[in-house]
């Protein structure tokens, strides 16, 4: 080897060397600078979500009055929250709590003014489930002023499988938009255990007089009263 080539080597690792020892330094000093921006700036979205859910893994190995309070305390948090993006991760985080204060995140979500959030709370209440669950997502698929968390409820009524959630579905039926009208199908399918393909009218048929081809179902007067 030739006494230039030598040199090129050399330098070429020591650039190598000391590129590697400032990436190990900045790795060191990262966290250090992340606090310091914390402190400086606040938390970032990103930084108040993962904290929420440390929050919630720590309540939910508490007893009951940690996971009230914990809870409780997303409550204002909430309120505070000008972040739809967090404000919708707090909704996933309410849903898996059996509280007075989780259900009422979860209830008052449903009028939150960002779609995503309303969205986020659709699912959430596919989560709690229940009677309520089956009445709450009905009123936002039939009244929300926005397409997407009208789509969102009808799926998660379906999602539930409750056979109370067939009169709104049936409802949805006679919506104008073809996008409501095939997602009530689909989620008429889930529900009634029925596969009439996807095609309305056939539902309709069916929605206005389920035992017609000798089907039986419970709240075929309900139906009735609807058309």
């Amino acid at each position: 080897m030739n006494p230039s080539a030598a040199i090129r080597i050399c330098v070429l690792l020591t650039l190598a060397a000391t590129a590697a020892g400032c990436a190990g330094w900045r790795n060191r000093l990262a966290p250090k600078k992340v606090a310091a921006e914390r402190e400086k700036y606040g938390a970032t979205a990103d930084q108040r979500i993962t904290d929420l859910q440390a929050e919630a893994g720590r309540a939910k190995q508490g007893i009951g009055a940690e996971q009230a309070a914990f809870t409780q305390s997303l409550v204002g948090k909430l309120l505070a929250e000008h972040d739809p993006r967090v404000r919708a991760a707090m909704l996933g985080i309410a849903a898996e709590f059996d509280t007075p204060a989780a259900v009422a995140v979860c209830r008052g979500a449903l009028e939150d003014p960002e779609a995503r959030v309303r969205v986020a709370a659709c699912e959430a209440w596919r989560k709690r489930g229940g009677p309520e669950a089956v009445s709450l997502l009905a009123a936002r698929a039939e009244s929300d002023s926005e397409i997407d968390v009208r789509l969102k409820a009808l799926r998660e009524l379906g999602a539930l499988g409750d056979a109370a959630a067939v009169p709104a579905l049936a409802r949805a039926l006679e919506d104008p938009d073809p996008a409501v009208q095939y997602r009530a199908v689909g989620a008429l399918k889930n529900v009634s255990g029925r596969d009439l393909g996807d095609d309305v009218n056939a539902w309709r048929a069916w929605a206005t007089d389920p035992n017609a081809k000798g089907t039986e179902w419970s709240i075929a007067e309900g139906f009735r009263q609807l058309f």
